[in-house]
């Protein structure tokens, strides 16, 4: 047998170390692997997961919602934090409830104005069934949560100090509130932002509003109590960004205050006014009232988009133009009225006055049925579609393509539909057979009112992100050319002569010359017995003959008076003479104040800030606007977001800070 030198034996005894190494390591190996998989299908693993579930959690931080505005800064709507209070009844000491309960119920009294004995039997009972979550309160300020926490039984009693020191059964659920800063006005056009129920302003723009929740981690400390973890290491809320509207917060509380005025004259059901301005189509003002179970009239649902009705005799001008840029009429066109009564086709059409023989201007002055059922039959009845295509035009068919959510899609009968006859023409032609919102007849009247070029109606003037315009809206052309020049020039005296010497004369006034039609339609008329129901509108633009503002008003079932020339013109009226002309107003000034941040009233008093031994103070709770100057005059850096009351700081109170340390705060 040959004999194995020195280097050979060196050789075998490392392959064999290594070997061993390797079988030890794979083993190793195995072992561990079968640990995880038994830890899999173990409890213990199930244990280690609640643990850290039950001691560790992602908190949401919360998104500021950015701010609603008028066009000239006014606020409109802002979200401030509100505190939702509840008492856990099952870990009330019988003791300690025994011997406080009276002092507790005193200092709610007091605070809340409610007899002491009601909370004293509501408390018994939901003590005796040991019930959790009882509703204290919502909607509690800052103050009002804290006064809250210093009342018997509230907080956490201390055998040592024989005090409540803590909060223990109270629990408190702060959430972001949404306030609206006009009072009353305007809160049906505003609307809400509910997640799955979305309306109005706020709806519309909730995508740039709602900004985006951030997170971080926590640690339990106590029963009630959590802190942030890594206070770094967390994902910033991105607050949302400023939607500036178009409504001029002015000529909204006029146009409330005169649809108001005439709502209560005649009793009515409810009742809508928009203002639109002519050259760009920004939407000034948009008011819709209702009388609520009280007999008063608030602003809830937003009629001028939502609901689509027969316009009646506003259509006239719809029909009519569409004649004269045909050149079916024009200014030396005639027709008899037959004293004001028609029967075409079986249908009995009539007038509210007589007539006689009338020229283009006087039918629509005088409001004919009659001569421009006529009219229009003779235009159009052999072939109705050439008339219809009119209407397809100037996208009276369509949906319009607005912000607002709700829009009402219109309906209009055509040659097509099993409901049309004969007859149908002749109904369309003043404002029957089919049914509009009142934006979208405003829209049609602003067109004419900016020399045939129709504009897309619009609610959002820009968008401002910390300061920056990051969107500005310009004009959308929606009908470049609605008629000929002649159709309009001739339109626009015809509307003017209607508030001369025709069905509006009442509103005539020399110092304002004012282009409108007035409108009577009764609806639900295919229902029998009962009361007839009707709806008086007037539409017009003024001055006439330079336009700036476009405006529809209204009224839904008045009492006493049903034409739109008694009803809803004095209401036109008085909006075009205090927008236009910019009379002294009766209107309360707080809601013509600026109202960006009216952070005055939400503190008192603000302490001087100290620091004390290099530590940082409590700040929590106090007003940004007063603590962030202070600091920064002490030598500190401070970056914050948000505006009012400071609800987080970093670092906490008590922590050493040096001078040119970074400051965070958080703000309401």
């Amino acid at each position: 047998m040959t004999k194995l030198n020195d280097s050979d034996k060196k050789k075998t005894r490392a392959m064999r170390g290594g070997l061993i190494f390797l079988g030890g390591a794979f083993l190793l190996f195995l072992v561990f692997i079968g640990r995880i998989l038994y830890l899999q299908n173990s409890s213990e693993i199930k244990e280690i997961e609640a643990n850290i579930q039950s001691h560790y959690r992602e908190d949401t931080i919360l998104a500021a919602r950015g701010n609603l505005y008028a066009s000239n800064g006014a606020i409109l709507a802002t979200t401030v934090i509100k505190y939702d209070v509840y008492i856990d009844f099952s870990i009330i000491q019988d003791t300690i409830y025994k011997n406080n309960i009276g002092a507790l119920t005193d200092s709610l009294s007091r605070m809340f104005g409610k007899p002491r004995i009601q909370y004293r039997n509501i408390f018994d009972k939901q003590k005796e069934g040991k019930k959790q979550y009882y509703s204290l309160a919502k909607n509690l300020d800052f103050e009002q949560m804290n006064r809250l926490k210093t009342f018997p039984i509230l907080g956490e009693f201390r055998k040592k100090t024989q005090k409540y020191e803590k909060n223990r059964c109270m629990i408190v659920e702060p959430a972001h509130k949404r306030i609206l800063a006009t009072n009353k006005i305007g809160a049906g056009t505003i609307g809400i932002d509910r997640g799955d129920v979305k309306s109005g302003l706020e709806g519309a723009f909730s995508k740039y509003l709602k900004g985006e929740n951030g997170t971080r981690m926590v640690q339990k400390i106590n029963a009630t109590q959590w802190k942030p973890i890594g206070y770094w290491n967390i994902k910033d809320p991105v607050d949302g960004k400023d939607v500036y509207t178009t409504l001029d917060l002015r000529i909204q509380d006029i146009a409330h205050s005169a649809l108001e005025k005439q709502l209560i004259e005649f009793d009515a059901h409810h009742g809508t006014v928009v203002v639109m301005e002519v050259e760009t189509g920004k939407v000034r003002a948009m008011v819709n009232l209702r009388k609520n179970e009280q007999g008063d009239y608030v602003d809830a649902y937003n009629y001028a988009i939502k609901d689509a009705s027969e316009p009646g005799s506003t259509f006239k001008v719809v029909s009519l133009l569409a004649a004269m840029d045909d050149g079916f009429i024009d200014e030396n066109t005639t027709e008899n009225t037959n004293g004001g009564v028609w029967v075409y086709a079986g249908q009995r059409i009539t007038d509210s006055h007589k007539g006689g023989i009338y020229d283009i201007s006087d039918i629509l002055a005088q409001s004919s049925n009659v001569g421009t059922a006529k009219l229009i039959v003779k235009s159009y009845a052999d072939n109705p579609k050439i008339f219809i295509n009119h209407l397809k035009r100037w996208k009276m068919f369509d949906k319009m393509d607005i912000e607002l959510p709700g829009i009402v899609k219109p309906n209009i009968f055509t040659p097509e539909s099993k409901r049309w006859n004969k007859a149908t023409l002749a109904s369309l032609s003043f404002g029957y057979a089919s049914s509009f919102s009142l934006l979208q007849l405003a829209t049609f009247y602003n067109g004419i009112a900016n020399k045939g070029k129709m504009v897309k109606p619009i609610f959002i003037d820009k968008i401002v992100d910390n300061g920056k315009v990051i969107y500005e809206a310009k004009p959308e052309v929606m009908v470049d050319k609605m008629a000929t020049d002649k159709a309009i020039r001739m339109m626009t005296d015809a509307l003017t002569k209607a508030v001369e010497k025709g069905t509006a004369k009442s509103i005539y006034t020399p110092n304002l010359k004012m282009a409108g039609k007035t409108g009577t339609a009764r609806f639900e008329y295919w229902k029998k017995g009962g009361p007839m129901k009707y709806q008086a509108s007037f539409a017009g633009f003024y001055p006439s003959d330079n336009p700036k503002y476009t405006c529809i008003v209204m009224v839904n079932q008045p009492q006493g008076n049903i034409y739109g020339g008694r009803v809803a013109a004095p209401a036109f009226k008085e909006i075009a003479g205090k927008t236009f002309l910019k009379t002294p107003l009766n209107v309360d000034q707080e809601m013509l104040k600026d109202k960006k941040v009216d952070l005055s009233k939400m503190k008192k008093s603000t302490p001087n800030i100290k620091i004390s031994n290099k530590q940082m103070p409590n700040v929590m709770g106090l007003m940004g606007k007063n603590v962030i100057p202070q600091l920064e005059n002490l030598g500190y850096r401070v970056e914050y977001k948000g505006v009012g009351k400071i609800i987080e700081q970093f670092p906490e109170v008590g922590t050493v800070i040096k001078k040119d340390q970074k400051i965070y705060l958080r703000l309401q």
